[in-house]
């Protein structure tokens, strides 16, 4: 009667061993050694504890002890996979998984600041059927926990430039006052580890270093952490940075630079700039083909161009946009990255181009690129403003805009010849006056009479912009 029984148990058995997520284990069992095991069939999974990946060598990691589960199959030679938030990944008997597959993991889910990231996993049991390809899953275990530090350096929130280009006859360029602060986007400095700062030396031989942010907020600029060459006086033009025992680089002629550096791989470039009069605006407008619109240059200190552009999307592809330093030139194109700060109606569009958020229409613009801001002031109204309405500001006569002839145009105006001006939005803060053929902004009073008046804006024919007066 036993041997009936126990044939009768294999049998079953040996059926719903086919099945593919059959657990072929004995009833779990906890391990009251380890506090941190948990059960995978019987047999347990031991987290490794803190991983602090900087001190890993190789291309494995060890995140786990593992004892695999029992099978009463005759043969069994179970591979493993370790979860993560439904990604599987290979990991072997000894509780070892690729290094990179981890590093991955916790980069694209988390980021890469290099803190404690505690992942919630399983391990799954694997084995052949023993009669097709296919694979059967024979044990999860219970969920533990990976714990793991990413491999990263120290990226402060901020960074400050200090040096004697900014020393003067009362002031030390060498103090908080002057330092002057790096851009840097909105992004986590971990995702974007890119920072920029401008500047001008009118002498040679300028010595520098970089301050983080976390010393000036705390007015000791020389605690530990400040950020330099590894040599002093190291007059290259790109180079390593360090932030123990950082000595001061060195800036060997007179003139405008553009420092970037490069937290996630301490490097440094530093490059000469000189800015040229125009920035070609390019896009959808004109299907990318023409960059005959542009903006002037009017600061040459600090690179800053302003103008008007024409927006408009015929192919339905979006309202975007680059800047090319020389017509037709892509080498050096101004593109998002470029930018740290967008106002008003400017976005960084996410393929990288430039956009505005408000549709067709004209815009006014305002770039600064050694600050690296962009603002796009989209133009609801242009109008005309003088003596002939009184100065009247809630009655600007209105212009309308020709897209054939890229110009605002107004009829039957009536001005005079003691003194109007052209304003954007009913307000003075872009308003244009001075020559007709070279209009500035806040130009002086134009004193021509006429009743057709035509306004060029976006210098597309002309380096200037310019209207005319009938």
């Amino acid at each position: 009667m036993i041997k009936k029984i126990l044939l009768g148990m294999t049998l079953l058995m040996s059926m719903v061993s086919c099945t593919e997520d059959y657990t072929d284990w004995a009833n779990p069992q906890s391990n009251p050694d380890k506090e941190e095991a948990v059960s995978f069939g019987d047999g347990s999974v031991t987290p490794e504890g803190v991983i602090n990946l900087k001190d890993v060598t190789g291309d494995k990691v060890k995140v786990a002890s593992i004892v695999a589960p029992t099978s009463t199959k005759d043969t069994y030679a179970p591979f493993f996979k370790i979860n993560f938030d439904g990604q599987s990944f290979d990991i072997d008997a000894d509780g070892n998984m690729a290094k990179a597959d981890l590093v991955n993991y916790i980069t694209n889910t988390y980021g890469k600041r290099p803190i404690e990231r505690d992942i919630d996993a399983t391990l799954d049991a694997w084995q052949s059927n023993g009669s097709t390809a296919a694979k059967v899953k024979m044990a999860t275990s219970e969920n533990f926990q990976v714990k793991a530090i990413p491999e990263a350096p120290v990226i402060e929130e901020g960074y400050y430039l200090v040096g004697d280009m900014f020393t003067t006859d009362d002031v030390n360029g060498w103090t908080k006052g002057v330092a002057k602060a790096f851009n840097h986007s909105d992004k986590d400095v971990y995702e974007d580890p890119v920072f920029t700062v401008s500047f001008e030396t009118t002498k040679a031989d300028q010595y520098w270093k970089i301050i983080p942010k976390k010393n000036i907020d705390a007015d000791a600029l020389w605690a530990a952490g400040v950020v330099g060459p590894k040599v002093d006086g190291d007059a290259s033009m790109t180079g390593a940075l360090t932030n123990g025992d950082a000595k001061a680089g060195k800036i060997a002629k007179a003139g405008k630079y553009k420092l970037t550096i490069n937290m996630m791989d301490y490097t440094y470039t530093i490059e000469e700039v000189n800015y040229d009069p125009f920035i070609y605006f390019i896009g959808s407008t004109d299907k990318w083909t023409k960059a005959d619109q542009k903006l002037a240059l009017v600061d040459d200190a600090k690179g800053v161009y302003t103008g008007f552009v024409y927006l408009a999307d015929p192919n339905n592809a979006g309202y975007e946009f680059k800047f090319q330093r020389k017509a037709g030139d892509w080498d050096r194109a101004i593109a998002a990255s470029d930018f740290v700060t967008f106002k008003e109606s400017a976005i960084g569009a996410a393929n990288g181009n430039l956009g505005v958020k408000d549709g067709e229409g004209v815009y006014y613009m305002d770039v600064n690129l050694s600050e690296g801001t962009i603002e796009a002031t989209k133009v609801e109204t242009m109008g005309l403003i003088g003596k002939f309405q009184e100065w009247d500001e809630t009655n600007d006569v209105p212009m309308t805009w020709n897209a054939e002839e890229y110009c605002f145009e107004a009829t039957n105006a009536g001005v005079t010849a003691d003194g109007w001006k052209f304003r954007m939005n009913k307000k003075w803060a872009v308003n244009l006056g001075g020559s007709l053929n070279n209009l500035t902004a806040g130009g002086s009073d134009i004193k021509v009479a006429g009743n057709t008046i035509k306004l060029y804006p976006t210098r597309k024919t002309n380096d200037n912009i310019y209207c005319t007066v009938e």
